[in-house]
C-alpha cells in the first residue's frame, strides 16, 4: 500500500506515533483544503490512531483513514495483534469500509464523497492483506459530483427570518467552525457583516472569519470565563442573532442558552441535536447560501447605544499587557513579532485560552487548535502537516511543557523533515488549566506538578536550533529570527506555576 501510494504521487511521511500522524494530516488539510491520509498497521497501529480519527469527528476534518488487517480466514485460528478494526472506529466514522479486489476505485471515490461532503469528517477503509497485493482494474467510473449548494425554498420560515432580521436594532453574528470547511463562507460572512454593520462574536476554531483587526470583530470566545463576563451579556440583549456555522462544541457549558431561541436564526450543516441552544428558525444550508435571504433588506444603524464597541474596549483591557514580565506580556509580545499572516497552532491548557484571547488573526484558518475535542499533543503535528503541505511554508507551534512532553517524539520527526516549524513552549511544571481548577473549587493540588526540562538543551541535542528566552525581547528577537529561518527552531519561555491564575 505505501508502495502503491506513493506511486499514485501521495507522499508517504513517517510520524513517531499514529495520533501525530493523524494531526499532521489535518494540518495538510487545513493548508490545501484536500482530504488528509492517515495510515496505520494491523492491531496497535490502529488502537494509537484513535483520538486522531475522534479528534478529526468533531474538527470537521475529511480524513482517510487506510489500516491494514489480517484476512479473516486467516483470524479462524491466529488472533496476534488481531482486534475488530471497523468496530473500533465505527462511533467516530463517517463510514467505514472493507476493501474488496475490483471495487477498490468505487470504494474510494464513494470514501472521498462522504467525507468532504455536508461537514466533512473522516471515512476507514480496512484493507486485507491480499487485497493489498492484488492487481486491479483500471478505473471505471467518474467521482461523484459533490451536490450544489441551495438557497432556501420560500416559506414562512424564510418570511419570518427576514422580518427577523430586517426589524433588528442589535443584531449580532455568531460564527463557528463550520464556515472552515464551506467554500466562500468566511468571505460571505466578513461581507454580510461590513454592509450591514454587525459586530461578530467567533468560536476560537472560527478566529479570523472577519480579520480581528477589523472594529466589528469581537474575536473567539468559548473558553475563558473572564471573557464571558463581557461577550455574554451582548448575546442576551441581542434582538437578532444570526448563527453561521456555530456549533457549541466548541464551548464551555457556560454557553447553555446564551440567547433567547425567539431571536435566534441557525445556518447549519446539520439540525440541531445538541441542545446547548436553541432557535425558532433553523436552515441546513450553508451561510453563504443563507445569507442571500436577506439581499433585499437594507442597512440601517445598529445598537444605539454602542454596547458592541465598549464590550470590544473592556475585552482590550482584560487581556491587556501588564507592566511585568509574566506569561500575557510573553503572549503580547509574540502576537507583535509574528509576520502578517503566519499560520499558528496552539495546544489545549491554560495556555491556549490566554493566546487565543490575545493573538490577532487576520485570516481564517489562521489558528489551528483541537476545539472540540480539545486534545493534548497536537500542536506541533499540525504545524509540521501544515507547513509540508504548503510547500514549506513557516508555522509556530504554541504549546505547554505537559503538551509537549506528551510528543516528544515528534521532535525527531520535525528535525528529519527539516520543515521551517517554530515550536514555543511555555515551560511552567504544570498543567496549570487543571490547577487552576482545582484551587478554584477549594480542592487541593494534586496530580498537577511535574518536573521542569531544559527543552532548549534538549532540542539541540536532537540537531534543532533552540534558546532559551527569559524576557520579552529576547522573545521578539527569537520569534523574528527563528520564523524568518528555513529549519526548525524550539523557544523555550520558563514562567512560574501558578502563572495564569487570573487572567482567563
Amino acid at each position: 500500500m505505501v508502495d502503491a501510494l506513493e506511486r499514485a504521487g501521495i507522499s508517504f511521511v513517517i510520524a513517531r506515533h499514529e495520533n501525530a500522524a493523524g494531526f499532521m494530516a489535518e494540518g495538510a488539510y487545513r493548508a490545501t483544503g484536500a482530504p488528509g491520509v492517515l495510515v496505520a498497521t494491523v492491531g496497535p497501529g490502529v488502537a494509537n490512531g484513535l483520538n486522531a480519527v475522534a479528534n478529526a469527528a468533531q474538527e470537521r476534518v475529511p480524513l482517510i483513514v487506510l489500516t491494514g488487517k489480517v484476512p479473516e480466514e486467516e483470524t479462524l485460528s491466529y488472533s496476534h495483534q488481531i482486534f475488530d478494526h471497523q468496530a473500533a472506529l465505527h462511533p467516530f466514522v463517517k463510514a467505514s469500509f472493507e476493501a474488496r479486489e475490483n471495487a477498490c476505485d468505487t470504494m474510494i471515490d464513494k470514501a472521498l464523497h462522504l467525507a468532504m461532503s455536508a461537514r466533512p469528517g473522516p471515512v476507514h477503509i480496512d484493507l486485507p492483506i491480499p487485497v493489498a497485493n492484488s492487481d486491479h482494474a483500471a478505473h471505471r467510473g467518474k467521482p461523484p459530483v459533490l451536490s450544489a449548494p441551495t438557497r432556501p425554498a420560500e416559506s414562512e420560515a424564510t418570511v419570518a427570518a427576514r422580518n427577523l432580521f430586517a426589524n433588528a436594532q442589535r443584531p449580532l453574528i455568531l460564527a463557528g467552525q463550520d464556515l472552515l470547511c464551506e467554500p466562500g463562507g468566511a468571505g460571505a460572512v466578513a461581507a454580510f457583516a461590513r454592509k450591514h454593520n454587525i459586530p461578530v462574536i467567533t468560536t476560537y476554531k472560527a478566529k479570523g472569519i472577519l480579520p480581528e483587526n477589523d472594529s466589528l470583530c469581537l474575536g473567539g470566545h468559548g473558553l475563558s470565563p473572564k471573557s464571558d463576563a463581557i461577550v455574554l451579556p451582548l448575546l442576551a440583549q441581542s434582538d437578532c442573532v444570526i448563527c453561521a456555522g456555530y456549533d457549541p462544541i466548541e464551548m464551555r457549558s457556560g454557553w447553555r442558552d446564551p440567547f433567547a431561541q425567539e431571536v435566534a436564526i441557525s445556518f447549519a450543516q446539520s439540525e440541531n441535536d445538541h441542545f446547548m441552544h436553541r432557535e425558532d428558525i433553523l436552515f441546513c444550508v450553508p451561510s453563504s447560501e443563507g445569507l442571500g435571504l436577506f439581499d433585499g433588506v437594507a442597512p440601517k444603524a445598529c445598537w444605539p447605544n454602542s454596547e458592541p464597541e465598549i464590550a470590544r474596549m473592556a475585552l482590550m483591557d482584560a487581556f491587556g499587557t501588564a507592566d511585568t514580565w509574566g506569561v500575557d506580556t510573553l503572549f503580547h509580545a509574540m502576537n507583535s513579532a509574528l509576520p502578517k499572516g503566519l499560520a499558528v497552532s496552539v495546544d489545549s491548557g491554560a495556555h491556549r485560552i490566554l493566546w487565543s484571547q490575545i493573538m490577532t488573526c487576520t485570516r481564517s484558518n489562521q489558528l489551528m487548535q483541537s476545539t472540540g475535542l480539545c486534545t493534548m499533543g497536537c500542536a506541533l503535528p499540525l504545524a509540521i502537516g501544515y507547513s509540508l503541505a504548503k510547500d514549506r511554508a513557516p508555522a509556530l507551534a504554541v504549546m505547554g511543557d505537559g503538551c509537549l512532553d506528551m510528543v516528544l517524539g515528534e521532535l525527531a520527526t520535525l528535525r528529519d523533515l527539516a520543515v521551517p516549524v517554530t515550536v514555543l513552549v511555555v515551560v511552567d511544571g504544570s498543567y496549570s488549566l487543571i490547577a487552576q481548577k482545582q484551587n478554584s473549587e477549594g480542592y487541593q493540588a494534586a496530580g498537577v506538578d511535574f518536573g521542569i526540562t531544559d527543552y532548549a538543551a534538549m532540542a539541540t541535542a536532537m540537531g534543532i536550533n533552540a534558546i532559551t528566552a527569559t524576557d520579552a525581547e529576547t522573545l521578539v528577537d527569537a520569534v523574528e529570527k527563528t520564523t524568518s529561518r528555513t529549519g526548525p527552531s524550539l523557544i523555550a519561555v520558563p514562567m512560574p506555576r501558578n502563572a495564569y491564575r487570573g487572567l482567563i
